[in-house]
């Protein structure tokens, strides 16, 4: 009985997080330039990493590399818009740039049915993780889908990568470096 009211209970506060949070507009309100020198260690995944496999892996893995922190959810459709630039834009970018996702799907079955068929090949936290619920308080997100990008000394150099993503992917990566750089 306990497990079923867990299940109820998790679904409902999705549901209502789904509601709050889906952002139906292309462009971020916040240009995520000047971040208030806000500042990420990828201990913070609290080494809760999974493969898009759903197979544990070290944080490790993100050395040297900008990491972009991607809030997004398989109901949302302008995440399921977005998804597919990511994917493309990750992959063509994939030894400097990769992505851990923080899934607000109801479960962690929905979770990984939206990687499989989104082909992110890219790492996520498990669904509903304490982690990924501390990381989107820290940098406010309140709209989905949202990127932040950090470099890989740990700072923030834009929160607002899924309009940098969209509006110029050839140069997104170049203008993160300079923005690394100051």
């Amino acid at each position: 009985m306990t497990t079923t009211l867990n299940h109820y209970f998790r679904y409902f506060t999705s549901l209502i997080l789904a509601l709050i949070v889906c952002n139906c507009s292309l462009e971020s309100k916040d240009s995520g330039q000047g971040t208030e020198n806000v500042s990420f260690s990828v201990s913070e995944f609290k080494d809760q990493l999974l493969s898009y496999e759903a197979k544990k892996v070290k944080t490790s893995t993100l050395k040297d590399k900008f990491v972009g922190i991607y809030f997004s959810a398989s109901w949302c459709p302008p995440c399921r818009t977005f998804s597919p630039k990511l994917v493309d834009f990750r992959d063509k970018n994939k030894d400097q740039f990769e992505v851990v996702f923080v899934s607000s799907d109801g479960s962690q079955e929905d979770q990984f049915k939206y990687i499989k068929k989104a082909n992110m090949k890219w790492l996520t936290l498990p669904n509903g993780s304490e982690a990924g619920s501390a990381i989107a308080k820290k940098f406010g997100i309140r709209g989905i889908p949202s990127l932040v990008i950090v470099s890989p000394d740990g700072q923030v150099v834009s929160k607002n990568g899924r309009g940098d993503v969209t509006k110029s992917p050839s140069t997104a990566l170049k203008s993160w470096k300079q923005l690394a750089a100051k």
